[in-house]
């Protein structure tokens, strides 16, 4: 009796156990749409994009800063350099990815940016001068962003099917607003403490970790996807500039690199005459880290809660389209609200209402347009338009920036001047939405029952 009382007390610990973890699982699939084999990938590219963007938005206030202290009026020569920098990047990009299969390369580029920190630490450490090295940390952290940031979800897009993007990447995203929360929230409590250089050790720490969720996730795609998987995972083989050749070919492409474009040149304007406004009203340099982190922290908190309650809803109930057309459409009224009183708390509140909407909806669902393009797309010529054009689009808006602040024009004209821009996008929105559904049905046709 004693011998089966104590195996009895041994199993239903454990039944119990199952069950609850049943049960998890039941209302986790539930809640965020997800087919229980796929709940593990969603966990890790969760986590993935969390230590991807928390390692980033421990930098950024510490970015912003560097460009005040770079000097304002030098901003769109930053810009430049930045664009410059990813002119020569893009092609070094396509080479590795022509050899490297995916498993490989993802984590491999990683290392790199992370001994790139190594690097910054040890100057900051050693008394680098402050103006070169702000300049040059500006540039490397804006080049960071885009590469890390368009590889993952280069990745997403080839290990999830479209069905399982238009379901699963709202949450996939709010790993990253998740993120996007805890670094600013390490900034805030740490920088005055350890100053800005230590931060890039927690930065280093974070990217080392998203490695081990990228061979996760290479696993799984391995184990669920079977044959599909195992060749998606070879490398993708072509030239170098491919990514270039095969955007300029694709009218599909084009209109993604216009309609990001048109986006970047109006986040651009407001991004200008944030940092001109918190230059004028803050001189500590703590202060003005503090305060971006402060910023990003909230924006990031309301991320988080539309992509975990609504983005995969938003996505089912009105489509791609519809979704595209809602960051333009805010730009519209939020320019429209500068012309009508010019102030620093309606910019702030603008800018802060835009990134909610860009992180939450814009880009998730624009993710979901590579989902309908061959392999070689997805990595190299989505690479491409991530960064090159994002980066071009970002220098020409700066240049023009500067062009008419030496005009005399104000935040009012410059707002005025915006909207016809946000028109177009939400245009180019409506147009991309429609053949992303056309390209989803010939691509279901083809795959026999």
């Amino acid at each position: 009796m004693a011998v089966h009382a104590r195996r009895a007390a041994r199993v239903l610990p454990s039944k119990a156990g199952t069950r609850i973890s049943t049960i998890v699982t039941e209302k986790l699939t539930r809640l965020l749409k997800a087919e229980k084999h796929e709940l593990p990938a969603l966990l890790w590219a969760f986590f993935y994009f969390f230590c991807l963007l928390c390692s980033y938005y421990i930098l950024r206030p510490v970015r912003d800063e560097m460009g005040i202290q770079g000097g304002v009026d030098k901003l769109q020569w930053l810009f430049s350099a930045t664009f410059a920098v990813m002119l020569l990047a893009v092609p070094f990009f396509g080479f590795l990815a022509a050899r490297w299969p995916r498993h490989r390369l993802v984590p491999i580029l990683y290392y790199f940016f992370a001994a790139n920190l190594a690097v910054f630490f040890l100057a900051m450490q050693n008394g680098a001068d402050k103006a070169i090295l702000a300049r040059m940390f500006f540039v490397w952290v804006s080049v960071f962003n885009l590469f890390v940031v368009s590889v993952f979800w280069s990745f997403m897009a080839d290990i999830f099917s479209n069905d399982q993007a238009r379901r699963l990447f709202g949450f996939v995203a709010a790993g990253g607003s998740a993120g996007a929360i805890a670094g600013p929230l390490i900034t805030t409590l740490l920088v005055s403490h350890v100053g800005q250089s230590h931060l890039l050790l927690f930065s280093i720490g974070l990217l080392l970790l998203s490695t081990l969720a990228v061979s996760k996730l290479n696993r799984w795609a391995i184990i669920h996807r079977g044959g599909v998987a195992t060749s998606e995972a070879k490398p993708l083989g072509g030239g170098i500039w491919a990514g270039i050749r095969l955007t300029l070919a694709s009218p599909y492409l084009i209109g993604i690199s216009a309609y990001l474009l048109l986006l970047t040149l109006l986040a651009t304007f407001v991004y200008f005459e944030q940092l001109r406004l918190v230059a004028e009203h803050l001189q500590d340099s703590a202060a003005r880290t503090k305060l971006f982190a402060q910023i990003d922290l909230a924006v990031n908190t309301l991320t988080l809660l539309v992509e975990i309650f609504l983005t995969n809803r938003l996505v089912g109930r009105f489509g791609v389209a519809i979704l595209l057309m809602v960051l333009p459409l805010m730009n519209v009224f939020g320019f429209g609200a500068l012309v009508v009183a010019p102030a620093l708390a309606v910019l702030v509140t603008f800018q802060a209402l835009r990134r909610v909407v860009e992180y939450a909806l814009a880009r998730p669902v624009r993710e979901i347009l590579f989902t309908v393009v061959s392999r070689e797309e997805k990595y190299k010529a989505k690479n491409f338009i991530d960064t090159v054009v994002y980066r071009g689009g970002d220098a020409m808006s700066a240049w023009l920036m500067s062009a008419l602040k030496g005009m005399g024009i104000g935040l009012t004209q410059v707002a005025a001047l915006a909207i016809p821009f946000a028109i177009g996008a939400a245009i180019v929105g409506w147009l991309l939405g429609h053949k992303q559904e056309v390209l989803r049905r010939m691509d279901s046709a083809s795959i026999p029952d």
